[in-house]
């Protein structure tokens, strides 16, 4: 028996797997004033209303209605709506209208959790060792049907908001309108919209024109910070820079590598932004011969970061269960997600460190069977100093707690911590 649910914009009764589709229709540019109107009057919100509309009656087995009827209506819902409406309610609807349609992403199946998966090979390992892992992370990959190329930065966020809603209340009850699900691209995007137009990054929305939705262009930390700051949570980010590189931009395009380097950092300039429908990478040049020290800097970070008093014990292979968050992790060209750090002890040298990385270039599917088989999952997961070639680096990490009152204002102005080496 074929599944339906009801739109909560039009009240209209779809197949399920079609309600995402049409919802975000409603949602296209030129009518969005108007339906965001018409599913006020729906849903009946009379609160603000000076009184009940009139009554008109309607045949039940009526199943359309004359073109003059739906004029008259229309006409009279819309001007209802800017009497009972003043001070732009209309994003407050969006919020609702995006929490109620459950356009959450879907992914493969694997039977058991990923980090458990992580965790038990990290158990049978013969080296002695000391690793920290985040709490519970759902891995989600790129789609080559759906954004393979463009889309890694919404596949982290995806990531960083499963880990959120399952190991944080706090975040759970604020995020995507306390949906309790991890919406799908197109709804991010349209997540990141309403960000800004509550004023959060007003400077970075200018260069997407303060539309991101059905668009391709490539998004990076600032961006991740700006939309979980939008629900009050303290989201930052860090730049590592060598002091040995001198940055310049080619020019090449509206990019957000124009804006004061003190606000968002040099990792931006990779990022190409504006009306571009398929983004590009921004060329940079740096001296060649220089040889970046930001590595140990970025490792010595992530240890700090994960571990923090919190962490507990989980098995007899010195494997820590930190409380914090994972990583937003970019780089030139693409971005992953850091879920954790390994240290190993060398003889007679120094320590050896690891970053655990999820990246959503994998499959879901590939990651489980290597990590089921125990065999291969390394390539795939860990990513020691020697790997990190590129000069510049950029995270965003989220403090715990949520902001409110004043704090959340300040949250709106994004500014970067800067990491020489």
């Amino acid at each position: 028996m074929a599944d339906f649910s009801v739109c909560p914009i039009c009240n209209l009764r779809f197949l399920t797997l079609e309600l995402e589709r049409h919802a975000n229709s409603h949602f296209d540019d030129e009518d969005i004033d108007k339906d965001f109107e018409l599913a006020q009057q729906i849903a009946l919100d009379l609160a603000c209303a000076p009184s009940s509309p009139p009554y008109i009656p309607v045949d039940d087995d009526m199943q359309c209605e004359t073109s003059s009827q739906k004029d008259r209506e229309s006409s009279f819902l819309k001007s209802e709506a800017k009497n009972c409406n003043p001070g732009g309610k209309d994003i407050d609807e969006k919020e609702r209208i995006l929490s109620s349609v459950h356009s959450n992403e879907t992914r493969p199946q694997i039977g058991q959790r990923l980090m458990d998966l992580l965790k038990n090979c990290l158990e049978l390992e013969t080296e002695k060792t000391t690793t920290i892992l985040c709490g519970n992370v759902d891995h989600f990959q790129s789609s080559h049907s759906e954004d393979f190329g463009w889309g890694c930065g919404w596949r982290n966020i995806q990531m960083l908001s499963s880990h959120l809603l399952k190991q944080r209340q706090e975040a759970r009850e604020v995020l995507y309108g306390g949906s309790g699900f991890v919406p799908d691209i197109p709804s991010l995007q349209r997540w990141l919209e309403i960000a800004w137009k509550r004023g959060f990054d007003k400077q970075g929305s200018e260069d997407f024109d303060q539309a991101i939705y059905g668009k391709r262009n490539w998004i990076g930390t600032t961006e991740c910070a700006t939309l979980f700051r939008s629900f009050g949570l303290r989201a930052r980010i860090v730049d590592f820079v060598s002091r040995e590189i001198d940055i310049r931009s080619s020019g090449v395009g509206k990019c957000v590598g124009n804006m004061a380097p003190q606000v968002y950092g040099p990792m931006d300039r990779y990022l190409s932004k504006g009306k571009n429908v398929v983004s590009k990478a921004v060329p940079i040049s740096y001296d060649v011969k220089a040889k970046p020290k930001v590595q140990q800097a970025l490792i010595d970070w992530v240890w700090n970061y994960f571990a923090d008093n919190k962490s507990r014990i989980s098995g007899n292979h010195g494997i820590l269960v930190s409380q914090k968050a994972p990583l937003y992790f970019q780089h030139d060209g693409h971005s992953r997600t850091i879920v954790g750090i390994q240290m190993k002890c060398q003889r007679n040298g120094p320590m050896q460190y690891n970053l655990l990385i999820l990246d959503p270039g994998h499959t879901t599917e590939s990651l489980a069977k290597s990590l089921k088989g125990n065999f291969g999952w390394q390539k795939l997961i860990k990513r020691g100093v020697h790997t990190l070639k590129k000069p510049l680096y950029q995270l965003c990490f989220l403090d715990p707690g949520i902001a409110s009152g004043e704090e959340i204002e300040s949250l709106k102005n994004l500014h970067s911590i800067r990491v020489e080496a």
